[in-house]
């Protein structure tokens, strides 16, 4: 388990497969949230319309058993007076919940809902033709008072009917609809339903309160049918982006599959020629080929050079010692034939080479020189004193770095110089901005400027050098500039004005 969620690939696809879960999860609740909630609204409105049609015939004084709403194709419908009684119901209606009341039989007609007081206009025709006028002139002082009577209760409220919807006038449908959900049974079928209740001020009945049902059969098959698409489709979805990410990811992450088993490959071949496959893509793995391709290269080249240098140093080493062995060996047989001078002078060399070798195996290792305070000019009149043909034009310089290592630069240079030098040997040490520049110039043959940089390498002698060689090793240069290098400094050669080697250093001022 461990190393199957260890790969890159597999932690990219379980966290892709997780998103896409959590958001069509999301998603999915907030979608069946809002269809369940428009469909439960408009079976709201639905169940309002039939509440206020009912309420209107009620207000137009319509006998209870002529009330359209009431048939057995509507919803259930009930209508229930001031005290709660239920005085009107749909027919078939068997059971109901949610509503004012879960009365299904009307009761008997309260006094002011009796035959005689909602007779039909029919029946009081013969009246009304009698007298007529007399009907008219009542008519109009009803009417102003009904006027009277629908302005009074609004104006005259408590504080206590403050929140409530202001009294209707009789004839009157309130404004306000109050909805709940529900249950109801007719015709031996139970369904859900959203109910209405809408108040209705009659002329002859009172405050009545008529509640109409809508079904929410549309709504509970439009949910059902969305959730089981979702529990299908989402599932199948977040299999599919799973598929996708793997296969996606495999294939970006096949170049590194072939990095990493070339660089196996060299590390067990140790064949640092050899080079990692650079995809042709731009992006960030191409990008660690380059990078590891430009880092084998650095290291073929660090390892080769210290190849060099051990053959370099074995063979630098092995004509020393032969030739102290040599003397030894002649000096063992025949004491009277020791060339003791000589052997001094080998033995001095092996001390000099292997003082070299050790100051280059520091500098190869990164050691940072110490941090103090050297004055360059001091420094190029102690190392000058002592010798002939060399002259000191310096100027105060202090940079920061180790006395030690920057003397033997400044030695080695001179040593440099007083090979290839006929006469004279200059030293200079000025300021240019914030470096200090030290020059040794002679006034020998220069260097040719193809082997300008060649003689910076380590153990390189150059032939015109071998001729009047005493003894170098050929890693003076080499040290003078990885200690430069070391100080946050250059070293290079050009051609001097009298037409020998410029050497200048170049370090940073304290």
């Amino acid at each position: 388990m461990n190393r199957l969620f260890g790969s890159v690939r597999s932690r990219a696809t379980l966290g892709a497969t997780l998103v896409v879960a959590v958001a069509l999860f999301v998603t999915g609740a907030a979608v069946l949230q809002a269809l369940r909630s428009n469909l439960t609204a408009e079976a709201g409105t639905q169940a309002e319309g039939t509440a206020r049609a009912v309420a209107s015939e009620l207000a137009a004084r319509t006998p209870y058993d002529q009330l359209s709403g009431l048939g057995s194709k509507s919803g259930p419908v009930q209508v229930v007076d001031e005290d709660g009684n239920l005085v009107a119901a749909s027919e078939d209606l068997q059971r109901i919940s949610g509503t004012v009341t879960d009365r299904v039989e009307p009761r008997p007609s309260s006094p002011s809902s009796s035959p005689s007081a909602s007779a039909s206009p029919s029946q009081s025709a013969p009246a009304r033709e009698d007298d007529e006028d007399e009907d008219d002139e009542d008519e109009d002082e009803d009417d102003e008072d009904d006027d009277e009577d629908t302005e009074t209760p609004r104006s005259q409220s408590t504080p206590e009917d403050e929140e409530s919807e202001p009294s209707l006038a009789p004839g009157e449908t309130g404004r306000q609809t109050t909805f709940s959900s529900g249950a109801a049974t007719m015709d031996d079928d139970t369904a859900d339903y959203r109910f209405a209740a809408v108040d209705v001020q009659t002329h002859d009945r009172g405050l009545l309160t008529v509640s109409a049902g809508a079904p929410l059969a549309a709504e509970h098959s439009a949910v059902r049918t969305a959730l089981t698409v979702m529990l299908i489709g989402f599932p199948l979805l977040a299999a599919l982006v799973a598929g996708m990410t793997w296969v996606v990811t495999g294939r970006a992450l096949r170049p590194v599959a072939g990095i990493r088993e070339e660089m196996a490959a060299i590390t067990a071949s140790e064949d640092l020629k050899r080079r990692v496959p650079e995809p042709g893509t731009h992006d960030e793995i191409a990008r660690l080929a380059r990078t590891t391709n430009e880092t084998l290269a650095a290291l073929e080249t660090s390892v080769e050079r210290q190849r060099r240098f051990v053959a370099d140093a074995s063979h630098e080493l092995r004509s020393p010692i032969a030739s102290l062995r040599t003397q030894l060996e002649v000096a063992a047989a025949h004491p009277e034939l020791l060339d003791l001078d000589g052997a001094v002078e080998d033995t001095v060399r092996l001390q000099h080479l292997a003082a070299d070798l050790l100051l280059l195996a520091r500098l190869d290792a990164g050691e940072r020189p110490v941090d103090a305070r050297v004055d360059l000019a001091a420094l190029a009149r102690e190392e000058a004193a002592g010798r002939t043909g060399v002259t000191v034009d310096a100027e105060s310089a202090e940079v920061a770095g180790s006395r030690g290592q920057l003397a033997r630069v400044l030695g080695n240079l001179l040593d440099n110089g007083r090979r290839h030098a006929r006469e004279t040997i200059s030293v200079s040490v000025r300021r240019e901005g914030d470096r200090a520049v030290l020059a040794v110039t002679d006034d020998g043959d220069g260097v040719a400027e193809a082997d300008r940089e060649r003689i910076f390498e380590r153990f390189v002698r150059l032939d015109a050098a071998r001729s009047r060689d005493d003894g170098g090793a050929g890693l003076g240069l080499a040290i003078a500039r990885d200690v430069a290098v070391r100080h946050g400094g250059t070293l290079t050669v050009g051609a001097a004005p009298s037409g020998g080697a410029l050497f200048e250093l170049r370090l940073p001022l304290a």
